[in-house]
């Protein structure tokens, strides 16, 4: 019951904060946005669509190398439905919480092992995690050298902060990974804590809880780091993955005739900016930091309808269509059982 609340809440964030971007978005270029939106060419739009499966499809690869490791007869339509339908989970839920658990619980129904499927998982955050903070450090630098937006401290900071918290999380990943019994002892010392404020009450079934957690994290990334081909792989298939996510405002500014305004390195550089801005908002899909992110950085390139237009564009395929997709996915996959 709880659960489901939770969920008809984080729809009603989604659906309110959407409401309000748009709203502010179209108030005054109503007529000219929608004119632009409905004109695009659209060659480049189906481009912009085959981006964002790309995006998905990489993904799916990296899932489905892992999951082989435990399961040889997995096929890869499972893999790239389950990378579809967790869009969904991601979609709702703030900062994309939802999607990882329900990969567990998925690859649990199809036979793999509680701590093998929370490997699998472990394994694949930890190498999208590498490749987006080596995104995101190298947009940094390129900016420091080479100026691309305008000196906005508050942007400074924002960028800053989004920075910050995915190094802070990598740097936390690799203390999971490698530290077991610190892990253990911190867990202990914090749940006893939590129990003594009526928050926990059942102190030994958490603490069993946290202690397997620990130790299949721990075994995931040894295990992912004692295959160093697969390794460097990974993280190289979640850069590409992420370089075809970053790509498609570029896309879609060729898509309204702007061919001239930035490039493709200018392009990824720009919207990493706008994903580590994207990355602390607390809300599902990070609806509303994202599309300020978005005005603010691409804003220095175009002005106006366009860049709106652009944007209203580039947040539906890359957060409404695969949430979309995701749950028509889902559906049909119950319908045929």
């Amino acid at each position: 019951m709880k659960k489901e609340l939770n969920s008809k809440l984080n729809v009603l964030v989604i659906f309110i904060v959407t409401f309000i971007v748009l709203f502010f978005s179209l108030k005054d270029n109503f007529n000219e946005i929608i004119n632009q939106i409905i004109n695009i060419d659209k060659k480049f739009l189906i481009l912009a669509f085959l981006l964002i499966l790309v995006y998905y499809f990489l993904r799916s690869v990296i899932l489905d190398d892992l999951i082989r490791k435990f399961k040889k007869k997995q096929m890869f339509w499972d893999s790239f439905s389950l990378t579809l339908k967790t869009q969904f989970f991601n979609g709702v839920t703030p900062f994309s919480l939802g999607g990882q658990p329900f990969q567990v619980y998925v690859l649990k129904k199809e036979g793999i092992k509680l701590s093998n499927a929370t490997n699998i998982i472990v394994q694949e955050f930890i190498v999208y995690q590498i490749a987006l903070v080596l995104l995101g450090i190298i947009a940094i630098i390129t900016n420091h050298y080479y100026p691309l937006f305008e000196d906005v401290k508050i942007l400074k900071y924002l960028v800053l902060l989004g920075f910050i918290i995915n190094i802070l999380v990598t740097i936390l990943l690799f203390i999971l990974a490698f530290t077991v019994k610190i892990n253990r002892w911190v867990g202990n010392v914090v749940i006893k804590f939590l129990e003594k404020l009526k928050i926990i009450k059942n102190y030994e079934k958490v603490v069993f809880k946290w202690n397997e957690y620990v130790e299949n994290f721990h075994d995931g990334a040894i295990m992912l780091l004692q295959n160093k081909k697969q390794f460097i792989k990974s993280i190289f298939y979640s850069f590409m993955a992420l370089c075809a996510l970053y790509l498609i405002p570029l896309v879609l500014l060729y898509g309204m005739g702007e061919f001239d305004i930035i490039n493709s390195y200018e392009a990824i550089i720009t919207s990493a900016y706008v994903m580590l801005i994207g990355s602390f908002v607390p809300i599902p899909g990070g609806t509303g930091g994202l599309e300020y992110g978005f005005i603010a950085f691409y804003g220095n390139f175009i002005k106006g309808a366009t860049l709106t237009s652009v944007m209203l564009i580039w947040r539906f395929i890359t957060y409404y269509f695969g949430m979309i997709i995701g749950a028509i996915v889902l559906n049909f996959k119950k319908k045929v059982k």
